[in-house]
């Protein structure tokens, strides 16, 4: 058994004491703003170095709304897409000094609710859901409580809640007129039987597209937005003797599968046999071995605007506000150039 002490953390009032000034003087200290002199200041910093004490920005802060946590709602973070969008959201919320809180909400409901409410006791000055598929009972638990709520390509009738979201209308359109362009006759998407809202708007903006253009196009769901998905939808359909040539897949995560799997197994050249779009831009799809045409979520953008809107918050009224951005077309080598 050891024989070390546990070590206690320190109290202001043991900060106090050392500095040999009062309580107040060591709060004032840790207050931005607040009146100190700096012979005060330096002995109270000194004593709280040699303690090792830290403000408890948590307990001092509740009734401050910059001050509590910022929770993040999120599922399959661990997909390329959603750690990308974690990982800007996180750098960018802690440099705006926004204490931050990660619920994954991809396994059991029941423990994703606990984990919620947990959240809620710490009164979180806000809930950002991102896109995927966190359960609408979830966020409506956020709003209900009164939180600010922001949703991030998440389609839905929240009152009060901001979304944040892109504007597919353009971007299929061009997607289709790319493959069009290309010679395309026969058309393809490839999409996710998780039917989250933002995948759905991608695919039935496209479907739209192909029959405004009178080009036969077949939307294909064998599995969860992965790789494995797009793997097997493509063992599925490009054996048929009517196989497509241009495909439109509703992330690049599929649509990486999907172009290994014709290479690799059907022996098919991208672009000369067929043309591949997708969606989302995530790292691998510059990477040589895909050089994947998609369109790219604008992050930097997004994440600017979902911190405006935590400064602009007033806590007793939500009214809810709509930011559309659009998704830059990324070129690489996946659709043949026009003839």
């Amino acid at each position: 058994m050891s024989n070390m002490k546990q070590k206690m953390v320190a109290s202001a009032a043991e900060v106090a004491r050392l500095a040999g000034v009062s309580r107040s003087a060591v709060s004032r200290t840790f207050t931005p703003g607040a009146s100190v002199s700096e012979e005060t200041r330096q002995r109270v910093l000194a004593a709280a170095n040699t303690l090792n004490y830290h403000v408890n920005h948590l307990a001092r802060g509740l009734s401050n709304e910059r001050s509590r946590p910022v929770c993040l709602l999120g599922a399959n973070l661990n997909a390329p897409y959603q750690a990308r969008l974690l990982d800007a959201l996180t750098q960018k919320l802690q440099q705006a000094g926004r204490a931050v809180m990660v619920i994954n909400t991809s396994g059991v409901e029941a423990d994703a609710d606990a984990a919620l409410r947990q959240t809620l006791n710490y009164r979180a000055s806000a809930t950002i859901v991102l896109s995927g598929t966190p359960q609408a009972s979830l966020v409506e638990t956020c709003v209900n409580s009164g939180q600010h709520v922001i949703l991030v390509n998440r389609a839905g009738q929240f009152e009060g809640a901001d979304h944040i979201s892109l504007d597919y209308s353009s971007t299929m359109y061009d997607a289709l007129y790319m493959l069009k362009q290309a010679g395309c006759q026969r058309l393809a998407v490839v999409s996710s039987t998780i039917q989250s809202p933002s995948l759905l708007g991608r695919e039935k903006l496209f479907l739209t597209a192909a029959e405004e253009e009178n080009i036969e196009c077949t939307v294909y769901r064998s599995g969860p937005t992965s790789y494995q998905t797009g793997v097997d939808t493509a063992r599925q359909i490009l054996p048929s003797r009517k196989r497509p040539d241009g495909v439109f897949c509703v992330t690049d995560l599929i649509a990486c599968g999907f172009m290994d799997a014709a290479r690799q197994e059907f022996k098919l050249q991208i672009p000369d046999d067929l043309c591949v779009i997708g969606f989302d831009n995530i790292e691998q799809a510059g990477w040589l071995s895909y050089q994947l045409t998609t369109f790219g979520q604008p992050l930097e953008d997004m994440t600017n605007a979902i911190v405006e809107r935590l400064e602009k918050n007033d806590s007793n009224k939500h009214t809810g506000e709509k930011l559309l951005f659009t998704a830059p077309l990324i070129w690489r080598q996946s659709v043949r150039l026009a003839d």
